[in-house]
């Protein structure tokens, strides 16, 4: 049996498309909501290492808060510890199932680990 996780924020219409996706498809994953209960230093390891593509895409680049903070997306120890401190500006939402995971940006993404 296979093991889904999204890490999702209710309050994304994108977040909760890809999460219907998933129920369309009798996918029953465990729900992270990370803005109510931050990832720790091994989950967001564990989600970068799954992640296939550019670091720098688990990071909402476009918000005034990383405008702000400025730091290196290329570097994993940056990523770690900024989103630790600043969760929401993690991209979402992120879909694991056993050891691969995509972002759901674009929906269609999704669809290779449906197949």
């Amino acid at each position: 049996m296979d093991n889904w996780i999204i890490y999702h924020n209710p309050q994304c219409s994108k977040s909760r498309e890809v999460l219907s996706l998933l129920k369309d498809h009798n996918v029953e994953p465990e729900i992270v909501e990370y803005l109510k209960r931050n990832p720790t230093e091994a989950e967001l390891r564990d989600i970068i290492e799954k992640l296939k593509g550019p670091l720098a895409n688990i990071v909402r680049t476009k918000e005034e808060d990383y405008k702000k903070l400025n730091f290196d997306t290329n570097s994993v120890e940056e990523v770690v510890k900024y989103l630790l401190k600043h969760p929401h500006l993690m991209e979402r939402p992120i879909v694991i199932k056993n050891d691969e995971a995509v972002i759901g940006r674009p929906t269609e993404a999704i669809k290779k680990l449906l197949s």
